[in-house]
């Protein structure tokens, strides 16, 4: 399966006159990610402390649900994760949707610090407020990428964010002194050092 969709293709820089060498740069850049494994690309967009990150949560998830479930999820983050990466890096954004990229940037910073809040300090889990956050992310996430995406893409985010707002999972990884404990404590650790890098 291609990393990113080809139909995205026609949806990332405004052709100019002639040759849109830019344009065409960036989508020989697309088709090689696309040749590439997770894991490969994984080095290029994804640093070691967003990585232990998200191995425990491939671990949280494959418990929680499958094995399958959990693959899934792990490739369609990274699949995100570059997505935005190489619209950003090509300056593929315009002002509205860089002043959208900060706030989608302060709203998970701050869906971050619940997550760590919820864990650490007993007796402040709140499922409502966690899912109202989340979603608030997805929809700015959403909009971000809406001029550049197809809906297979779109449908990524979806898939990603709304796996998160099951009540049942929530329920089950804040649980003091549950079966995710240790995988949550791992996840809480880096989240906090990617904060203090500048990463989140």
């Amino acid at each position: 399966m291609p990393l990113l969709d080809d139909e995205d293709d026609n949806k990332v820089a405004e052709p100019g006159a002639g040759f849109d060498s830019r344009g065409m740069g960036l989508k020989i850049q697309k088709k090689l990610l696309g040749k590439m494994s997770s894991k490969s690309i994984a080095k290029h967009f994804i640093d070691d402390t967003t990585g232990k990150v998200l191995d425990a949560t491939y671990k949280i998830m494959k418990e929680y649900a499958s094995k399958k479930d959990a693959e899934k999820m792990m490739k369609c983050i990274i699949k995100i994760v570059v997505k935005v990466g190489i619209l950003y890096r090509n300056d593929q954004f315009n002002a509205d949707e860089l002043a959208m990229a900060e706030s989608f940037k302060k709203k998970f910073h701050s869906l971050a610090m619940t997550v760590i809040s919820f864990h650490e300090v007993e007796f402040t889990y709140d499922a409502g407020f966690l899912k109202s956050s989340i979603e608030e992310c997805r929809q700015l996430l959403q909009t971000l990428i809406d001029r550049h995406s197809t809906d297979k893409t779109k449908g990524r985010v979806d898939h990603v964010f709304q796996s998160f707002c099951d009540e049942k999972l929530m329920d089950v990884i804040f649980a003091s002194e549950g079966k995710f404990h240790e995988f949550m404590k791992s996840i809480v650790i880096n989240l906090r050092k990617m904060m203090d890098e500048g990463n989140l």
